[in-house]
């Protein structure tokens, strides 16, 4: 993913948080248990992570994104609770900090790889930019202020249907046909029997996310496969 469409995202992002009013900001998101704070706060708090990673792989260190998963979801609650100034703040240099780090690591040094917790997997380096964006667009429609995946590029809804048929186990595979795409994706073994889901392709990468599907998403079985979170 290039750190165009990641600028462009930031910047729809952006727009859409300047426009947030005093009571917008604890309004309930599209995430179960989560405002609209609480998800500014993880998209601020997963660019400073992931800045963090990038710039230590500038100073030849190794840096986890978080010093625990105990300590990201703690971290979270207590930013969400902040002043709305120093939220929309904190997004806002993250977004800067993290393009900046991630244009200033040389192309010879994207082969490593980085953990996201001490001692977890590891993952590539040259995954970061792809996976700050995906947590921009996504996280931008949970905020349910009038962007959703309908607003994506065409190729971004596509890369993050890549990224979730790879993730997911259902106990049925099935297999993905979206109406305006030439692609085609099998979630686990498919068979036979197996259903086959259609619907836009922004509409099936929402719901493979594990969010609620839009009357579009539609499967051949009738009920839609069992998919889990994301």
């Amino acid at each position: 993913m290039d750190l165009d469409h990641l600028a462009d995202a930031g910047q729809r992002l952006t727009r859409t948080v300047d426009g947030l009013q005093a009571d917008d900001w604890d309004a309930d998101s599209l995430l179960p248990r989560w405002t609209r704070a609480h998800v500014v706060a993880h998209l601020a708090l997963n660019g400073e992570a992931l800045t963090g990673v990038l710039a230590g792989v500038l100073d030849n260190e190794a840096v986890p994104m978080y010093a625990s998963a105990e300590a990201r979801d703690s971290d979270i609650k207590e930013l969400a609770r902040a002043e709305h100034s120093e939220l929309r703040g904190r997004l806002l240099a993250s977004l800067t900090t993290f393009a900046e780090t991630a244009q200033a690591v040389p192309d010879d040094a994207w082969s490593g790889r980085f953990e996201r917790v001490p001692d977890g997997p590891t993952f590539p380096l040259d995954a970061v930019p792809l996976m700050r964006v995906r947590e921009i667009e996504i996280h931008h429609a949970d905020l349910g202020l009038g962007y959703t995946a309908d607003d994506w590029p065409h190729s971004f809804a596509e890369v993050v249907v890549d990224g979730m048929v790879r993730r997911l186990e259902p106990e049925q595979g099935f297999r993905v046909t979206p109406l305006d795409s030439e692609r085609t994706w099998d979630v686990g073994e498919v068979t036979d029997e197996g259903p086959i889901v259609t619907g836009p392709v922004a509409h099936l990468a929402w719901w493979l996310t594990g969010r609620a599907p839009s009357d579009q998403v539609t499967s051949s079985r009738g009920e839609l496969p069992t998919i889990g979170g994301w």
